[in-house]
């Protein structure tokens, strides 16, 4: 990685430890606390839900350097970046989703699993959803948990109302808030408006790596992995390029996180 990969649970002085984009979220009725990008805390908020203890998010401090990668364990089954919603990067947004249809697909077979985000402020929420529901990770939800009857009630649905049963989803607010309140760093206002977001990167069922975000038209295909897991040369290509975009800007708010075994 020709660039650090920050850890925000440390924090710079540069790099808020809250990230969340509130861009086009098309007029959010709900507001989140914004998530804090801490491993400990985003795997308490996911065991609490109904994942299995097995496993963990980890912090990935390079994508470059073998002894850092090294102490990540294996295999990752997702990815989440945090990055600044800089200018380069709204455009590049816009560019790719321009002529795309928005995303309908619905139901048990749909794969990769993807949430639209209606909530202000929830994009770090939506991250680690769209991580735990997606690929290996799907199977180690437990049977009674709130997120297996939450999933039950969303994948029938389109975008919107699925959107909606999060929303609605006491269970899911409550997890939110309580973990929201752990962070290491001062808690902001579920109102403010910041400038950084979330992205999933996860490998479906079909081995290709997919990006996940909920302020998007739908899962964007970024190409097949085999038999590698998300942390693969190929991949991490995939998030070199959100740093490469903003050398210009000299904006390195960036850190990342992996969802994979627990080391406890």
């Amino acid at each position: 990685m020709s660039e650090p990969v920050h850890s925000a649970e440390g924090g710079t002085a540069e790099t808020p430890n809250t990230p969340s984009a509130s861009v086009d979220v098309p007029k959010a009725r709900k507001a989140f606390i914004p998530l804090e990008c801490n491993p400990e805390l985003m795997t308490s908020l996911v065991h609490k839900l109904g994942l299995s203890p097995s496993l963990a998010f980890h912090d990935v401090f390079s994508i470059s350097d073998p002894e850092l990668l090294a102490f990540v364990p294996r295999p990752a089954l997702a990815l989440l970046l945090v990055f600044p919603v800089s200018e380069s990067y709204q455009q590049h947004r816009i560019a790719e989703d321009a002529g795309k249809e928005e995303y309908s697909k619905q139901g048990d077979g749909e794969d990769p699993v993807w949430f639209k985000q209606t909530i202000k402020n929830a994009c770090g929420m939506i991250g680690v959803l769209h991580a735990v529901c997606n690929g290996a990770a799907r199977n180690m939800i437990g049977d009674d948990s709130s997120l297996k009857e939450l999933l039950s009630k969303a994948l029938p649905l389109l975008p919107l109302e699925r959107a909606q049963v999060l929303e609605d989803s006491q269970e899911l607010a409550s997890a939110h808030k309580s973990a929201a309140s752990l962070g290491s760093s001062a808690v902001p206002d579920a109102e403010a408006d910041v400038d950084l977001h979330y992205v999933c990167f996860v490998k479906a069922k079909d081995n290709h790596l997919y990006e996940l975000d909920g302020q998007r038209k739908g899962p964007l295909d970024r190409g097949g992995l085999g038999d590698d897991d998300v942390l693969c040369e190929k991949a991490v290509k995939v998030v070199q390029t959100f740093i490469d975009r903003e050398k210009e800007s000299g904006r390195l708010e960036f850190s990342l996180v992996t969802l994979a075994p627990s080391m406890d």
